[in-house]
């Protein structure tokens, strides 16, 4: 199995200029951990759960400051073609819990720990 199995139709996305009160919001109505930030398709950063406690944390105006604070620039990006379970190992060596999922430098999904640890154990039934 790879990664393009895993990513969906469309990728969670934000601008970078969406406040962390937004992408909050954003994170908790849609059930996910994190989004992509993004110029059109292409991938500036992520804001993950982790980076919206730290800006919580440290006293950040949650509506007046943008993601682009506090993502994490230029992360890793993976090939949709990249295997399941050496992306679920790299996670491991790593501590990330977020892959993107990038193909002719556009976004196309965020594969997640939860979203591996799924196919893994369906793939073994």
């Amino acid at each position: 199995m790879i990664l393009r199995d895993l990513v969906g139709d469309s990728a969670r996305v934000c601008g970078p200029q969406t406040s962390l009160r937004e992408a909050a919001k954003a994170m908790t109505e849609r059930g996910h951990g994190s989004l992509g930030v993004v110029e059109g398709r292409t991938l500036l950063g992520l804001i993950t759960e982790r980076d919206l406690v730290r800006a919580a944390a440290g006293g950040a105006d949650l509506d007046a400051t943008p993601v682009s604070s506090f993502m994490s620039r230029d992360p890793d990006t993976f090939s949709p073609d990249f295997d399941v379970w050496e992306a679920s190992q790299w996670l491991a060596e790593s501590g990330y819990r977020h892959l993107p999922v990038v193909e002719n430098e556009s976004l196309l999904g965020i594969v997640s720990v939860r979203d591996l640890l799924v196919a893994i154990v369906e793939d073994e039934d």
